[in-house]
This record gives structure tokens, sequence and C-alpha cells, in this order.
């Protein structure tokens, strides 16, 4: 393979992992360990510095990888050809050869709010097929629900009828993970994504306006800035101007006497630079009846700023500060190995044993705190519990859940916290307590550890 073979496909589903799954994998098949049944949980240690609560998202992107990972004779050939695998014994390539995922996957829907040390997903399988998954559902799932986080804390400032659009194609991390990003954005919150792909595939319409290079272009050929907006209304009527490229205040002067005399018709103008809300009301008392979309590098405190000072914006441009950040801390721990519970005790890293399910009370509505359980503990008459079968024994049993769905889900899901935990400064912590059961199982669990030699 070359470098021009980068892009990822179904097909590479199998090899798209850290070599030390796979070199564990070998070391389970050769000491006759690879098909123990296994648990493993993913869950978030913390979340951002000033982050309530998170939203659960990529289980979609998830159930699409367990159930079409396999490797290829030519992977495998191009595998053995690396050396690393010499002293492997032969029962791993076969292994590897006939290899599908036959497990099951339990997950929290996506859009649902979330919290440290809670499980968003447990996959439960023969040891190597659950190993094997770790690095790509943590990729997916832990860059997913950070932009829905995101988003869906933007949106909580922002009101219901401000209109958000993710910008962040440019500054996520990988063309693929702007397809993510933009599915997550709009999952959590946001209205749509000038990224075309993401948009068409997920049967949305892009939203955009232009670059300051169009009105660079025609006032450097044509004289005048004014030029670049005649020709732009010509092909895109009613489309956004940016108007920040030299002179805001003198550009919205002109565009309003334009508009007066019959000349031209402007429905909305985006600002992109400079003192956002001083140049909003400028723009404002020019262009009373023009929607005003502001831009670059803004974030949910930037937006929360802007509306302290009564800056007139109906909408805003998120971009770098949305795709980009501070990443959730998202981590995979084996939990229950052949219905044996183990746990992690390691300084700051202690886990929590044996298979689990967050149990979540409500109230009218409103979620009043969650407790962390057994999962064959039995809900109280005012619990829900979170995490629910998506696979079983390899296929799929709920298909993924339409964008409208989990966007409505994240809107309801959040909206249903305490307002003090989703606060975007200094939030309180959401109220989680941890079951008798789960508390005499990891009491149990920590004595059965073997002591270290001394």
């Amino acid at each position: 393979m070359t470098d021009h073979a980068l892009s990822i496909t179904p097909d590479d589903y199998g090899l798209l992992t850290d070599l030390y799954q796979l070199t564990m994998a070998a070391c389970y098949v050769g000491e006759g360990i690879s098909n123990r049944w296994a648990s493993f949980e993913l869950f978030t240690r913390r979340l951002p510095d000033d982050y309530g609560y998170g939203v659960a998202m990529g289980l979609a992107q998830a159930i699409d990888y367990l159930t079409h990972w396999r490797f290829s004779e030519a992977q495998l050939t191009a595998l053995r050809h690396t050396g690393l695998f010499d002293q492997a014994p032969e029962a791993f390539w076969q292994t590897l050869a006939g290899g599908r995922f036959t497990g099951n996957l339990w997950a929290v829907p996506e859009g649902t709010a979330i919290f440290p040390n809670q499980p968003l997903l447990r996959v439960e399988a023969p040891l190597w097929q659950a190993q094997l998954a770790e690095t790509y559902l943590l990729n997916t799932l832990n860059y997913q629900t950070l932009i829905a986080t995101r988003a869906a804390r933007l949106r909580q400032v922002a009101g219901p009828d401000t209109r958000l659009l993710e910008f962040g194609t440019r500054r996520a991390f990988s063309p693929q993970g702007s397809l993510w990003a933009a599915r997550a954005a709009l999952a959590g919150g946001l209205d749509a994504t000038s990224n075309v792909l993401a948009a068409l595939r997920l049967d949305r319409k892009p939203a955009g306006t232009m670059a300051h290079a169009l009105v660079m272009a025609f006032t450097a050929i044509a004289g005048h800035e004014d030029d670049a907006f005649a020709a732009f209304h010509r092909y895109f009527p009613g489309a956004a101007l940016l108007i920040d490229t030299y002179d805001t205040v003198a550009a919205a002067n002109r565009l309003a006497r334009q508009v007066q005399q019959g000349q031209a018709t402007v429905a909305a103008v985006r600002l992109d630079s400079g003192d956002l809300a001083a140049l909003a009301q400028a723009v404002r008392s020019q262009l009373p009846n023009a929607t005003i979309f502001a831009s670059g590098d803004l974030d949910e405190y930037e937006i929360a700023r802007l509306q302290q000072a009564g800056a007139p914006i109906d909408g805003y441009g998120l971009g770098t500060k949305l795709v980009t950040g501070e990443p959730v801390n998202g981590v995979y721990k084996l939990v229950e190995i052949d219905g044996i519970p183990v746990m992690k005790e390691s300084n700051s890293k202690t886990t929590f044993p044996g298979r689990k399910q967050v149990f979540r009370r409500f109230e009218h509505g409103q979620a009043l705190g969650d407790r962390l359980g057994l999962m064959d503990e039995p809900a109280a008459p005012d619990e829900k519990p979170l995490l629910q079968l998506v696979i079983h024994q390899g296929q799929a049993v709920q298909g993924p859940d339409a964008l409208a769905t989990i966007a409505q889900r994240t809107a309801t899901s959040v909206a249903s916290l305490p307002g003090s935990v989703r606060r975007i400064t200094q939030p309180e912590a959401y109220p989680v307590t941890i079951s008798q059961a789960l508390h005499d199982l990891t009491d149990r669990t920590r004595q059965s550890v073997p002591q270290p030699l001394s």
C-alpha cells in the first residue's frame, strides 16, 4: 500500500486499529483464551473543563463498524510481511481470516446526556473480537460526542430561534472527521452545515455564504466591492453578503441606499471580523430588515458575551472552536471475562467491575439524578435504564435513528437536566450515585485482585 490509499472504506475496518490490539489478539489465540466471553465498556473519565454534561454520539458509526469489519487475504498478507507476527501461531491467521463480529452491543441512544464513569456502550463478545474493537469505537465516539456536546451548548446559549451553521470542515482533523463533525453538530442542535458531501448524504440542504476572495477578486477587476455583491446576487438572489472585507459600516451604508432606491434587495449579511457587537448595531441601523450572521472563531462563551452586549445578531457560523478543542476523555476497559468481574486499580484510574446499567430518575420529565448499577438490577418505578441492546449475536437489532430524531432527543435530554448543571461556566455536578450491589461487587473484586510480588 502507498500513501495514495489512505481513504477509508468499510473494507479497511479490520486493519484500522492499533498494533497492540492485534498483538494481544495473537497472544489470546496462542494461549487458548481468545474465545472466552468478555465485556468491555466505553466511558469517559471526565468531561472538558466547565462542561456539566456530555451528549453521546457516534453509535451509528459503531454499528456500521461492528457489522462490517473483515480481514481480506491481501490485508493478512500485508500484515504477515511486516515480520512482527513471525512467532504468532498459525491459528491467529485462521482466526482473522474467518473473523466476524459475533457478539452483542449495548449502548445509550445517540443524543442522550451522559456523565463521567457511565458506560456509553458495552461490547460483549469473544475476547479477541471485543479487544480489536477498541480503537475504532473510541475514535468515533470520542470525537462525535465532543462535537455534539459543543453543539448542544451552543444551542442552549443561542436559544431556539437563532440560526446556527456548522462551518468547520476546513478546521476538522481530517476529511473523514469533517463528515463526522457535521453529522454530530446537526444531531447536537445546529441547523445546517456548509459541508456539501455531509449535507447531501444526510438529506440536508447545505448552507453558506461567500468568502472574501470573491469580493477581492471583483474589486480588483471591476473596481468596487459592490460589483461583487451585485454579481453574486445575480446567481444567488437573497444570499448573505459578506460585507467586512474593507469597511463594514461603509458597505452597509451603500447597500442601504441601494435598497432605499429600489436598486437592490439585501436579505442577509455576514460579519466575520472586528467588534461584532458594535458592527452589528451599526448594520442593523442601516439595514433594519436584513438578517445578520456572524462568524470568526466563535464559541458559546463569545455568543453569550455578544448577547449580553445587545448585539442584534440573528445567526452564527461555527467552525474552528466547534470541531476542535479539549477532547472527551473516553476509555474502553475490560469489566468482565468469562463471567468473572474485573477492575483496574491504578492510581486515579480505578474502574468499576462488572456489566453495568445507567438508571436515570425522572419526575415530570425532569432528570433528578442517575444510579450506576449492575446490569441485572431492576429499575425503580421512577427510573429509566439507558443502555439498550442494539446488536445481538453480530446482527443489528435496531437501525440507526434519523438525524432529526437524534436532534430532538438531544434537545429533550439536555433540557431535562437541572439548570445548574447546564451552565456554561462553573456548572454544578449532576447527582450520580453508585448502587449498593455495585459497591459490594467492587469490594469483593478488589479483595480478589492478586497482590504484586514483593
